[in-house]
């Protein structure tokens, strides 16, 4: 038995967007923090805050600015824009404590890691906040499914840095590179990741996104019931 665990590929795969629905949480959290500061939570405002935040994770993920200023700019940011006077801060500490509370599964999630477990060592690598993705996951259930949970506020390192994915690999058994395979719906923090640490990547794009010509990733599915069929041409030796 501990032979064929040796034996198994091993797929890493992004927690946001990926199996969770991150956009769905994200605007009922921001939702409930807006309505405790007294900001009127309008359609274009909860959509400005996502593009906002969206940068600010960019920017983290090319080393430009820290995880602090991430969480307590993006809010600063939109309350500039939006010509208020609230704390970022106390803004971030409502909303991570409604983020933490629930989840809402990706279609087919599920059923994917019911179909991976036992076949392949399963990780999360994830780079949200550590509070907020520990709560999501006990909510989820999904633990269970993984070897390992990877938290980059825990690390001490982001995605896509290669430390990062260095850190991750020292901790994973008999760990080999060429039967391995990272995937996530973020071209610059999972593509651009596994393409760092020298490992296969697969781009979940759901959304028929743009692709990048300077971040391509190695494969392409459009949902996740086609991973399974993937893996299997990969690492089915």
């Amino acid at each position: 038995m501990e032979q064929e665990k040796k034996k198994r590929a091993s797929v890493l795969l992004d927690l946001d967007d990926t199996l969770l629905d991150f956009h769905k949480a994200e605007a009922v959290a921001l939702t409930k923090t807006l309505l405790r500061l007294g900001v009127e939570p309008k359609p274009e405002t909860l959509r400005r805050y996502s593009e906002i935040n969206a940068r600010h994770w960019e920017l983290l993920e090319e080393g430009r600015i820290s995880r602090e200023q991430v969480l307590t700019g993006r809010f600063e940011c939109l309350f500039a824009e939006l010509g208020l006077v609230r704390s970022g801060e106390e803004a971030r500490d409502i909303y991570e404590a409604n983020l933490a509370l629930g989840h809402y599964f990706i279609p087919g999630a599920p059923e994917l890691l019911e179909a991976l477990y036992g076949r392949y060592a399963l990780y999360i690598v994830s780079n949200g906040t550590a509070t907020v993705q520990e709560g999501r996951i006990a909510s989820s259930g999904i633990a269970r499914y993984f070897e390992a949970i990877f938290i980059s506020e825990e690390i001490g390192f982001d995605k896509p840095s290669r430390a990062f994915f260095e850190h991750c690999f020292a901790r994973m058994p008999d760990f080999d590179r060429e039967r391995a395979l990272i995937v996530g719906d973020s071209l610059t923090s999972d593509i651009r990741g596994g393409l760092n640490a020298g490992i296969k990547s697969c781009w979940f794009n759901p959304w028929g996104k743009a692709p990048r010509p300077d971040l391509k990733p190695d494969y392409e599915i459009g949902a996740l019931e086609q991973l399974p069929a993937l893996l299997e041409r990969l690492f089915s030796d």
